[in-house]
C-alpha cells in the first residue's frame, strides 16, 4: 500500500528527484525537436544553428565537459552550506536545505542541460555509424539556449546560497515553515481527553520511529460501525518502538464484546505514519525545536554568539503570538451521534512555552540580552492573549523563572536593570488581566444566584 502523503513528503525533501525528472524531460524534448525539419524557407530558420556538423559536435562536447564541472562545483557548494548549518546552528535543519526549491532548481537545469547535450552526440554529425552533414540544427540551438540558462543559473545559485545561509535567512524559513503548521495541522480541543477505562484494550505500535502524521477522520467510520472510542498515547512528533502502546481502544461499557486490534491493524497504518525522522507536516513543535537549537547552539562556548539567539528568539515570538490567539489542544474526531470518536492528543500552549523558554533560560541565564529577549517574547504574546486564566497563568510562571535564573547567574547588578524592567512591565500586565478574571467570575457568581433566585419566585409559564 502506497501512502500519497508519504510519497510526497519524501520527494519535495529528496535532492535527487527534481534532477532525475529533469533529465527524463530532457531526453523527451530532445528527442521532439531532433525530429523539428528546418527548411530554409521555414520561420524557425533563423534561429537554427549556423555551423557544420563537426562545429556542432565541438560545441556539444564543450558544453557537456562544462556542465559537468559546474554540478561538481554546485554539489561542493551545497555540501559546505549544509556542513555550516548543521555544525553552527543545528543538524535538524539539513532537511530544509534539501526541501530549499532553489536549489532543487539550479540542480535540475544543470543537469538537464548535460543530458540534452550529451544524448545530442549521439545524432549531431553521425548516421548508421558514418559521417554525414546533415543533422538537428533546431536541437544544437537548444543546447546553446541551456548554456546561456546554465549560466544564468551559476550567478544565481551563488546570489542565493550566499543569502540562505544567513541567520535570518534559515530562521525565517523555519518561521513561516511552522507557521503553516500552527494554521493548519494544529488539535484545537482543549479540553481534558477522557482517561481509558478499566477495560480498554491496549493498540500495539506497528512499527519504531516518530509519529510523523495522524488523520483521526480516517479512522473515524471504523470506530463509529464498531461504537468505539481510539484514543493514541503518543503525541506527533514522539517517539515510539514497535510492540509498545500507541494507543486504547474501547466499547461504552464493559459488558460490551472487546474490540480486536489486529482488526482494526490495516486503518490504524493507514491513519497513523510512523517514521524514522521528525518531519514538520502536523508537527509544529519540531520548528520551535529547530529555532531552539539554533540559540542553543549560538551560546554554546565553541561558537560564542549571544545575538544569533537573540534573533532566534525574535522568530520564535513570531510563532507563539500566532499561537496565543488560536485554540490548542486534542485533535478530535466525532461522529454527530456520537457513536464513534478518535482523540489524539496534543500540546497544550502552556507546554509549547514551557519547552521552548526552559532551554533557552538555562543556557543563556548569564545573559542580559537574552533574558530580555524571551520577557519580550512573553509581552508579546501578553499583548494577543485571549481570555484563558491557564495561559496567562503559563506566562506568569515563565517569567518567574526567566527572571530567577538571570539573578542567580548575572554577576553584576547593573546588567540586570534591563531585566527588571522588563520583567516589571510584563507582570503589570499580567496582574492587571488576572485581576480583571478575577473580579469578573467574582460578578458572574451573584448574578448567577439572583437568576436562579428569581427564576423559583417567578410562576411557571403556560
Amino acid at each position: 500500500m502506497i501512502n500519497r502523503e508519504a510519497v510526497r513528503e519524501y520527494t519535495t525533501g529528496s535532492l535527487w528527484v527534481l534532477p532525475g525528472a529533469s533529465a527524463v524531460a530532457a531526453l523527451l524534448v530532445g528527442f521532439a525537436v531532433s525530429h523539428v525539419d528546418v527548411g530554409p524557407g521555414s520561420a524557425l530558420a533563423p534561429l537554427a544553428f549556423q555551423g557544420t556538423a563537426d562545429d556542432a559536435r565541438g560545441l556539444m562536447i564543450s558544453i557537456t565537459g562544462t556542465v559537468v564541472t559546474v554540478i561538481a562545483l554546485v554539489l561542493g557548494l551545497t555540501v559546505v552550506a549544509l556542513q555550516l548549518s548543521s555544525t553552527q546552528f543545528s543538524p535538524r535543519l539539513l532537511r530544509n536545505f534539501l526541501r530549499d526549491r532553489p536549489n532543487q532548481v539550479v540542480l535540475s537545469t544543470f543537469v538537464a542541460t548535460f543530458v540534452y547535450t550529451a544524448a545530442g552526440l549521439y545524432t549531431v554529425g553521425v548516421l548508421g555509424s558514418t559521417r554525414t552533414e546533415e543533422f538537428p540544427r533546431l536541437a544544437v540551438s537548444g543546447a546553446l539556449l541551456l548554456m546561456f540558462v546554465s549560466l544564468g543559473m551559476v550567478v544565481y545559485y551563488a546570489d542565493h546560497l550566499a543569502h540562505s545561509v544567513q541567520v535570518d535567512a534559515i530562521a525565517k524559513r523555519v518561521e513561516s515553515s511552522t507557521l503553516r503548521v500552527v494554521h493548519g495541522h494544529l488539535g484545537s480541543v482543549e479540553q481534558p481527553a477522557p482517561v481509558p477505562p478499566a477495560w480498554a484494550v491496549p493498540i500495539p505500535a506497528h512499527a519504531s520511529g516518530y509519529l510523523q502524521t495522524v488523520h483521526p477522520e480516517q479512522l473515524l467510520p471504523a470506530a463509529s460501525r464498531h461504537h468505539l472510542h481510539i484514543r493514541l498515547r503518543v503525541r506527533v512528533g514522539e517517539h515510539v518502538v514497535a510492540g509498545t502502546v500507541l494507543g486504547w481502544m474501547w466499547t461504552p461499557t464493559a459488558d460490551d464484546p472487546a474490540p480486536d486490534p489486529a482488526a482494526f491493524a490495516p486503518s490504524i497504518q493507514r491513519a497513523v505514519r510512523i517514521g524514522f525522522e521528525r518531519t514538520q507536516e502536523q508537527d509544529a513543535a519540531f520548528g520551535i525545536r529547530q529555532l531552539v537549537d539554533m540559540a542553543c547552539k549560538a551560546l554554546s562556548p565553541a561558537v560564542n554568539d549571544p545575538y544569533t539567539a537573540v534573533q532566534a528568539v525574535d522568530h520564535l515570538s513570531v510563532i507563539f503570538c500566532a499561537m496565543a490567539v488560536r485554540p490548542l489542544g486534542d485533535d478530535v474526531a466525532r461522529d454527530p451521534t456520537g457513536t464513534g470518536v478518535v482523540i489524539v492528543p496534543a500540546r497544550r500552549f502552556g507546554d509549547y512555552l514551557g519547552t521552548m523558554c526552559g532551554l533557552i533560560r538555562r543556557y543563556g541565564s548569564s545573559e542580559p540580552t537574552l533574558t530580555t529577549a524571551l520577557l519580550r517574547l512573553l509581552t508579546n504574546c501578553a499583548a494577543v492573549l485571549p481570555d484563558d486564566r491557564d495561559r496567562w497563568i503559563a506566562l506568569d510562571e515563565q517569567a518567574d523563572l526567566i527572571v530567577a535564573d538571570a539573578t542567580r547567574d548575572t554577576a553584576q547588578p547593573a546588567d540586570l536593570a534591563q531585566v527588571q524592567a522588563a520583567s516589571d512591565q510584563l507582570k503589570a500586565i499580567i496582574a492587571e488581566n488576572l485581576s480583571k478574571k478575577a473580579d469578573s467570575r467574582l460578578q458572574r457568581g451573584p448574578a448567577r444566584r439572583a437568576r436562579r433566585h428569581t427564576q423559583r419566585e417567578s410562576p411557571p409559564m403556560t
